[in-house]
């Protein structure tokens, strides 16, 4: 090629590119340095040397569609340019980012997959904070996510085989609800065993009373009896001066906070 011919040679046309295959089955040509933006991409064409022919195209992962690849090339592209500043820079991810939960979902998948840590954590953080100060039930609703369960088995860990980074921040979320809910239900034991009632029968206070084991079985129930009939008996040809003593002692037997009085009285 002469030196007239380079003179008029655009530099579009002297740009490598790289065949990348999307999921649909499409192969389309990248401009090799945004391509190479993504460390996925990077390695099949470094590694295994795959790339440089439309026979031998990068295949994507299959959570990589061919819209959000768009988005992705989207992304490369303004950030593979040299010399942008910190303020261009934030305010290009800040418009990015600006889509339906839905999409920044699948964005978030998609970018996972090609190992493109920058835009993991971009939309990552944006998904933090669409979920912050929401309730499990509002998060499930808000990924379309089952509601079968009870609150601490919707507070489980998920299953993430896949690293999903929106999984990460469930479950580092659920692990502080788990915690909350554990406090709670800490908090409900003691005051229920502050509030507990003794629900035994007088029969059974005075069996435990007497040494036995509390149980109303027949037998002792009614030894029981006899000894309480006994007992009145000779309460009656007692003299006055042990009927008061008497009476406070059937009192304490119908009243069940006197006959734990009378229970601790006797240990």
């Amino acid at each position: 090629m002469s030196e007239v011919d380079m003179a008029v040679v655009k530099p579009e046309m002297m740009r490598s590119y790289i065949w990348i295959q999307t999921t649909d089955g499409a192969v389309h040509q990248v401009e090799q340095e945004v391509a190479m933006f993504c460390p996925m991409i990077c390695q099949e064409v470094i590694q295994k040397g795959r790339g440089s022919s439309k026979n031998y195209a990068i295949s994507l992962p299959q959570g990589v569609g061919p819209s959000m690849f768009s988005l992705i090339l989207d992304y490369c592209r303004f950030h593979q340019v040299p010399g942008r500043s910190s303020k261009e820079h934030k305010s290009f991810d800040e418009k990015f980012v600006r889509m339906d939960t839905k999409r920044l979902c699948e964005l978030t998948s998609a970018a996972d997959s090609l190992q493109l840590k920058p835009l993991v954590d971009l939309t990552s953080r944006a998904l933090a904070r669409i979920i912050e100060g929401k309730t499990p039930e509002e998060i499930r609703e808000i990924f379309h996510l089952p509601d079968d369960l009870t609150e601490e088995e919707k507070l489980q860990p998920l299953k993430n085989t896949n690293d999903d980074p929106r999984i990460r921040l469930l479950n580092r979320l659920y692990a502080k609800k788990r915690k909350d809910l554990k406090e709670r239900e800490k908090l409900k034991s003691v005051e229920a065993g502050e509030e507990h009632m003794d629900d035994r029968s007088v029969d059974e206070l005075l069996s435990f009373i007497n040494g036995g084991d509390g149980e109303s079985k027949g037998m002792k129930t009614s030894k029981n009896r006899k000894k309480n009939q006994k007992r009145k008996d000779q309460q009656k040809c007692a003299p006055e001066m042990y009927k008061k003593e008497s009476n406070a002692f059937s009192s304490l037997c119908h009243n069940a906070k006197g006959l734990r009085m009378l229970i601790l009285m006797t240990r």
